[in-house]
């Protein structure tokens, strides 16, 4: 399951495994809080990451507690029909839901995922797409509706991180833990949509489709020479080897450092792309690089190979469905657009949740104290609206505990190091988990060492490997740009 709900596994195992009933409010919240927390401020974090592959369950590694092993559950996805008398109860809900929520039995669910996918929560009307929970909800959904036969994923230019393709990968494969299926369409594929379409059932691709599975590289732009040309000498000073922010100011290619760095980012991506995709088609790893270094792109041969299962248009896949489903010519395949079933409430189809309330902070994007006038209302991480919510979070009694969810590359340091105390301060009060997505450095990693515990994709690029700061430096070359300075100053003097 993805890491939030993970997160939300852990606290209410800590409800219902390690609080005895009856228990009055008062004595429940504080041994929660005592079975989460050791100090009053937890010091030290415990950091755990989440693995998965399709010859074995998903799992976040077990959380540690005063230095010995808890039977913490690995949160793996268990789907139990709905049977008895609360199949009854889902019928009679479905029969009074409200007119958005109401899905032709039988129905398709069509989910398009191209561009970037967020981890902020979208409105359901968007046209940029949709989110990742939004993603991950409207699986979970689909495999427990009785509406619902199976999902169209079309999969087109994805343009995010591999943690996040390992949260939708999962959630493909634990709808299809339900028994319905999931057919895939790939116009144009490279590793990250095959990534995704290699967890369906079926992968269909049309004659003239894009493939390049060609193997993975990194590049980094260097403006050192521009520089040159125009007199500017930027200063820039950092602390850590590996910390090449400001090379691209300073230098003409990368230092033996940083290539270091992308290097073993590289292989780890790889290895784990090569894992997932042996395992799914069934094929040996080695067999798979070789395709890759021949430089294959026919679609003939992909599907010769077996990389997909046949060569048809979406009309013809929408016709294939349709035989499936044994829906007549004539008539409509039934499919609910992505955008109308996010509406669709989980109560209606039968999933329920706790009377706790667990609340989910999002920090994504890249950190800033405060919001410029001319800033988008949703761009980055505003360090003062995050500590407004943190703050409300921590003195409302509704909540319970608390997951930071982080998407952030880091940003201003100063606001930083004051969401990271408003997060220990909430951490002091009640359970606090970081779950980190693509991203979770430097200044996002800072806010992350605040709660009590830490959890990550197997994938999550995180850590913090310095600090860089810099200025524009001397100026040598004004009269070829005309760039002049001016100033006017004020001061007392001492008499």
């Amino acid at each position: 399951m993805s890491l939030t709900r993970s997160a939300i596994h852990r606290f209410r195992y800590i409800i219902y495994h390690t609080i005895s009933p009856p228990l009055t409010n008062h004595t429940f919240q504080s041994q929660l809080h005592r079975s989460f927390l050791s100090h009053p401020i937890p010091k030290p974090f415990h950091f755990h990451s989440s693995s998965y592959s399709s010859s074995s369950s998903s799992s976040c590694s077990t959380f540690v507690r005063g230095g010995a092993d808890d039977d913490y559950p690995t949160g793996d996805f268990d789907f139990k029909p709905v049977t008895g008398f609360n199949k009854f109860l889902v019928k009679l809900k479905m029969l009074i839901a409200l007119p958005w929520e109401r899905v032709q039995h039988g129905s398709v669910l069509k989910i398009i995922l191209r561009g970037q996918i967020s981890d902020q929560l979208n409105n359901r009307f968007s046209k940029k797409g949709l989110s990742l929970p939004q993603i991950c909800d409207n699986l979970l959904k689909a495999a427990y509706d009785p509406r619902i036969s199976g999902v169209y994923l079309q999969i087109d230019n994805l343009n995010c991180g591999w943690a996040k393709l390992d949260e939708i990968r999962r959630q493909i494969l634990n709808f299809r833990k339900s028994g319905k299926f999931v057919v895939a369409y790939v116009p144009s594929c490279r590793e990250k949509e095959y990534y995704i379409a290699c967890a369906c059932e079926e992968i269909y691709a049309p004659p003239s489709a894009y493939f390049s599975l060609f193997g993975f590289s990194v590049q980094a732009a260097f403006v050192k020479g521009v520089f040159d040309n125009l007199g500017i000498e930027p200063n820039v000073e950092k602390f850590g080897k590996y910390k090449s922010a400001g090379d691209q100011l300073t230098r003409k290619t990368m230092s033996e450092d940083h290539r270091e760095m992308l290097t073993a980012l590289l292989d780890n991506i790889y290895s784990n792309w090569l894992d997932k995709v042996s395992s799914a088609r069934g094929k040996e790893r080695t067999d798979i690089e070789n395709f890759i270094n021949e430089g294959v792109y026919q679609v003939d041969r992909l599907k010769e190979e077996g990389f997909i299962t046949s060569i048809l248009y979406d009309d013809e896949v929408i016709t294939k469905l349709k035989e499936r489903l044994q829906v007549k010519t004539v008539k409509k395949l039934p499919v609910v657009d992505f955008r109308k079933y996010s509406g669709v409430r989980k109560w209606t189809v039968g999933i329920s949740g706790g009377k706790d309330l667990i609340a989910v902070i999002r920090a994504s994007g890249t950190i800033r104290r405060t919001e410029g006038p001319f800033s988008a209302p949703s761009k980055g991480v505003i360090g003062e609206k995050f500590i407004e919510k943190i703050r409300r979070v921590r003195e409302s009694n509704k909540f319970k505990a608390a997951i930071i969810r982080i998407d952030s590359p880091g940003g201003d340091a100063l606001a930083s190091d004051l969401m990271w105390r408003e997060i220990r301060l909430l951490a002091a009060k009640k359970p606090v988990i970081a779950s980190m997505s693509d991203v979770a450095a430097s200044g996002g990693y800072y806010m992350a060492m605040g709660a009590g515990a830490i959890v990550a994709e197997s994938l999550t690029l995180t850590g913090s490997i310095g600090v860089v700061t810099g200025e524009p430096g001397s100026f040598g070359r004004r009269k070829e740009v005309s760039y002049e300075w001016d100033a006017n100053k004020i001061f007392v003097m001492n008499h």
